[in-house]
């Protein structure tokens, strides 16, 4: 039977356990910052926006999509990959950003993770602008090689790994660019130069992908043709998928920051006497 969104859901144990592991993380948390009186760090929103990502990630990986995505669509494998490796991320971090996110994990781990410096000193190294952008460029371009993109979509082993690199890099990106733990290690306006940088860094893939040959035999073989797309059609609706959510997510991002960035500006010199040359007298 030719599969389609309507198609029965196929239900990956492991998937279940990750993102009922992630929800019973969150509400602990949830619940002790709670407890400690600090319910503006714990407000119900924040539990909205957590089991939304949940939500994504669970509905990328284990609805109909995944099937069409790994078959028969580019596009729909497009869409997969941007919402467990951007969108839901993005949205878990907003929700777990600033006393929530060291409440994440159980007291005892958090605190051997704190006493273990080898550890600390490598984290601090990756989570680095010039270490996380140049990770997102690789696992991102890597991936999408033709060879490597339709070896993945016929190795389940690998399919995994690829997911997996797209959610590490897509954390390493989110942090960078919301700073959930407050760490203020880049200034808003490099921040935004972040967001940009990784705009123009997906640009290749999307501008290979819109040049009009087709590049995937996996999809483009595929005699069933969903949506009566064909495989350019296919491919430049891919194209489109990663533009748009690109455009949506860095934009709003840059836009906040931006907004921000204004508004922490001290006034001008320009509205003060001394910056005129008019001293009082």
């Amino acid at each position: 039977m030719q599969p389609s969104l309507a198609s029965p859901w196929h239900i990956e144990p492991a998937v279940v356990a990750v993102c009922l592991i992630a929800l019973a993380l969150f509400f602990q948390g949830f619940v002790r910052l709670r407890r400690r009186g600090r319910r503006d760090h714990a407000s119900w929103d924040r539990a909205a926006l957590f089991v939304a990502a949940i939500a994504l990630v669970f509905l990328a990986l284990d609805s109909p999509l995944d099937r069409v995505a790994d078959d028969y669509l580019l596009s729909a494998h497009m869409l997969e990959h941007i919402v467990i490796g951007d969108l839901a991320i993005a949205l878990g971090l907003l929700a777990l950003r600033g006393p929530l996110l060291f409440f994440f994990l159980p007291k005892p781990v958090l605190s051997r993770i704190a006493r273990f410096h080898p550890l600390r000193v490598v984290l601090h190294w990756v989570i680095g602008p010039w270490v996380t952008l140049a990770l997102w460029s690789a696992s991102t371009w890597a991936w999408h090689v033709p060879r490597i993109y339709d070896y993945a979509a016929t190795h389940q082993t690998v399919h995994n790994l690829e997911h997996l690199s797209f959610v590490i890099t897509g954390v390493l990106v989110w942090n960078l660019l919301i700073d959930p733990a407050r760490t203020r290690r880049l200034t808003l306006p490099v921040r935004i130069l972040a967001a940009v940088a990784v705009f123009l860094l997906a640009d290749p893939v999307m501008g290979t992908l819109l040049d009009g040959g087709t590049i995937y035999p996996h999809y483009a073989k595929q005699p069933d043709r969903l949506l009566g797309l064909s495989p350019q059609a296919d491919q430049r609706l891919a194209a489109l998928v990663m533009l748009v959510e690109q455009v949506a997510t860095l934009g709003t991002c840059v836009f906040i920051l931006l907004s921000r960035y204004l508004k922490e500006l001290p006034a001008t010199r320009l509205d003060q006497p001394q910056a005129a040359g008019l001293r009082p007298r």
